[in-house]
């Protein structure tokens, strides 16, 4: 079923959709989901949380991938998951590696202040993967979006594992020399 063929399902409330959303993209999001988490009955219930989301969200949300706002309601599940059970403690998963490689940016005091600094990084992250080739954005997404282990990441991409782990690491320079010019950190 298409896309297209879903989204009208779902604003029709008909189940056929919800049950073509998780034939077609429930593996992928258990994917995100298990990066982010390391543990399966995890990823399974945010796979189930993500039907949940999606079911609840269209309409009035009336994405244009159902596969991206699927996998971003898994990973963003997940992440919340993720921090709820390590809010005290460190477990060395792949989403704790992940983001510790990446720069931290200092929070604002006032909410308001947080949300325009929040927007602003977006943007600016935005701007800077425009700025790298196409397999740059590839392997930085999958690290820092999916989460994804380098190793997976190498044989996705057909490269070898330090050839991804050197990218990563000129990208971190980059971003970082970025964020400082955009005057951002």
């Amino acid at each position: 079923m298409t896309d297209q063929a879903i989204l009208e399902c779902l604003n029709r409330r008909d189940e056929k959709g919800l049950a073509a959303v998780q034939a077609q993209y429930s593996g992928y999001c258990y994917s995100v989901a298990y990066n982010i988490l390391g543990n399966s009955e995890d990823a399974e219930e945010c796979v189930n949380d993500m039907l949940i989301k999606v079911w609840n969200a269209i309409p009035p949300a009336q994405p244009e991938s159902i596969g991206a706002y699927a996998a971003a309601a898994a990973r963003n599940l997940a992440k919340n998951r993720w921090k709820s059970m390590h809010a005290q403690r460190r477990s060395g998963t792949e989403a704790e590696i992940a983001l510790e490689e990446l720069v931290s940016v200092p929070r604002a005091d006032d909410d308001v202040e947080r949300e325009v600094d929040s927007h602003e990084l977006g943007q600016a992250f935005n701007r800077f993967l425009d700025s790298v080739s196409e397999k740059q954005r590839k392997i930085f997404i999958q690290r820092y979006w999916f989460m994804m282990p380098v190793e997976d990441i190498a044989a996705d991409l057909g490269l070898p594992k330090s050839t991804v782990t050197v990218t990563l690491v000129r990208l971190r320079k980059k971003l970082r020399a970025y964020l400082k010019k955009e005057g951002l950190l």
